[in-house]
């Protein structure tokens, strides 16, 4: 699955987990993204969409 929004261009990020003794090791923080489908003028689409432009509205639904 892709893990990129197609509306914003969220992508992945990089950080470090962090153990009870504080050992850092790298990992990734990927954004909540889902497959809709999205209203593009006359035709429906499906789109790799971040929860967050769900929720903001920055899509239309067929």
């Amino acid at each position: 699955m892709a893990s990129v929004c197609e509306i914003c261009g969220k992508g992945p990020r990089v950080g470090m987990k962090l153990s009870h003794s504080h050992r850092r090791t790298k990992r990734r923080f990927l954004p909540n993204v889902q497959r809709v489908r999205v209203l593009e003028g006359a035709t429906t689409r499906r789109r790799f969409v971040c929860t967050s432009c769900l929720r903001a509205n920055k899509v239309v639904k067929p």
